[in-house]
C-alpha cells in the first residue's frame, strides 16, 4: 500500500482492464502480465469471439462492453487501446467512474473534448496518463543528446509513408473512426514540439484517394511550421496506403554547425564533411517502459515522462493543421 498525495491510496497489485483487444491492447496485456505491480483482470472488445480468445489468452475475464467493465468494483485502472474516435467517450466515463486511466494517443479528436478530460481528471484525483512512447525510444532520445552539436537549428523534418496493399477495411483506414491524419498519428508532431517547443503557425495539405464512404485507400498529409520561439522551419509527411510504393521512415535535423540524420534504423552526425554513426538502441519494450515509470509515478510520486498538458498542445497544434488543410490557408495555433 502507498498513500500519494495527488493521487490518494495507492493499493497493490493495481487491477487493471483493458477496452481494445488489437496489437496495442495485446502488448499492453503482455506488460501488465510482466509487471508484479499490476494484474490484468478483464478485458472488452467490440468482437465477442475475439474477446473470448484474448481474455482466455491473459485468463483474464471477457467482459461483452467497456460501459459494463468501467462499472466493475474490482477494477482500479483502465487502458484504453481502441478506435481512436472511442477514446474521450470512454476514458471521460472511466475517469468518472473514478478509475485511473491510461490511453493510446490521441485522448480525444477534439481539443476542447481533451482539455476538459483533463480537468475532470483533475477534480476527481486520478491519474491520466496519454501514451507517448516515441519520447522513451532510441531515435527521439539520441536526437535530444545530439541536438547541440548543431548550433542554431535551421530545418527539421520527419516523413514517414507505409505503403499497405491490398489495404484492409478497418478503421484505421477510415477517416472518421481513425480521425485526422496528424491527430490521429500525433506522435509525429509531438517529437518536434518535445523538442523545439510551442508551434506559432502551421500549413497543411490533406488528400485522401480511392475507398468507399469513409473508408479510404491511400491517404498523404504534409505540414509546415514555425515555432514560437525560435526561426527552426519544421516539416512532417504522413503517408499510407496502396498508393504509396515504398516504406520510408526518416527524420533529419539541419543547423549551423552540421546535421543529424536518421533513416530507419540508422542514424549519422554529419559535420564538415564527416559522418558519425550514432547508435539509436532497440526499439522494444517501450510499452513495458511507459507503464514502469506510470506506476513509478502513480505509486512513488516520481515525476511522468509525459503530461497530459504537453499532448494536449500538441493535438491543438494538430486541430489547427486541419484546418489549414480544410481552408487552405495558414492557421495561427491556439495555445
Amino acid at each position: 500500500m502507498s498513500t500519494i498525495a495527488s493521487y490518494g491510496e495507492i493499493n497493490l497489485p493495481i487491477r487493471v482492464g483493458i477496452v481494445g483487444t488489437g496489437f496495442a491492447a495485446k502488448v499492453r496485456a503482455q506488460t501488465i502480465t510482466a509487471e508484479s505491480r499490476t494484474q490484468l483482470v478483464a478485458v472488452s472488445g467490440r468482437s465477442a469471439d475475439r474477446t473470448a480468445e484474448f481474455a482466455a489468452s491473459f485468463n483474464a475475464l471477457a467482459v461483452a462492453d467497456w460501459q459494463t467493465l468501467l462499472q466493475r468494483p474490482d477494477i482500479d485502472m483502465v487502458i484504453v487501446a481502441t478506435i481512436n474516435s472511442n477514446h474521450s467517450e470512454i476514458v471521460h466515463a472511466a475517469i468518472a467512474a473514478g478509475k485511473h486511466v491510461i490511453v493510446e494517443y490521441p485522448l480525444a479528436l477534439d481539443p476542447q473534448v481533451a482539455a476538459e478530460i483533463i480537468d475532470l481528471a483533475q477534480v476527481k484525483k486520478v491519474l491520466l496518463h496519454v501514451e507517448h512512447i516515441e519520447l522513451l525510444g532510441g531515435l527521439h532520445q539520441t536526437m535530444r543528446e545530439q541536438l547541440d552539436h548543431l548550433g542554431e537549428v535551421y530545418y527539421a523534418r520527419y516523413s514517414t509513408i507505409v505503403t499497405s496493399r491490398p489495404v484492409p477495411e478497418k478503421w484505421t483506414f477510415n477517416r472518421s473512426e481513425f480521425g485526422f491524419p496528424l491527430s490521429a498519428a500525433l506522435s509525429r508532431l509531438h517529437r518536434f514540439t518535445d523538442l523545439f517547443g510551442s508551434i506559432e503557425s502551421i500549413n497543411c495539405n490533406n488528400q485522401y484517394w480511392g475507398g468507399v464512404g469513409d473508408y479510404y485507400k491511400t491517404c498523404l498529409c504534409t505540414a509546415q511550421f514555425r515555432f514560437k520561439n525560435s526561426r527552426t522551419i519544421g516539416e512532417v509527411v504522413y503517408g499510407k496506403g496502396e498508393g504509396l510504393w515504398q516504406n520510408s521512415r526518416k527524420f533529419e535535423v539541419h543547423g549551423e554547425n552540421g546535421a543529424l540524420i536518421f533513416d530507419g534504423d540508422e542514424g549519422v552526425l554529419i559535420q564538415d564533411g564527416t559522418s558519425t554513426p550514432l547508435d539509436l538502441g532497440a526499439r522494444k519494450g517501450l510499452f513495458a517502459k511507459d507503464l514502469e515509470l506510470v506506476l513509478d509515478h502513480l505509486i512513488d510520486g516520481k515525476p511522468n515522462y509525459v503530461m497530459p498538458a504537453s499532448s494536449l498542445g500538441t493535438l491543438r497544434v494538430a486541430d489547427a493543421a486541419r484546418i489549414s488543410a480544410e481552408t487552405r490557408r495558414t492557421v495561427a495555433v491556439d495555445s
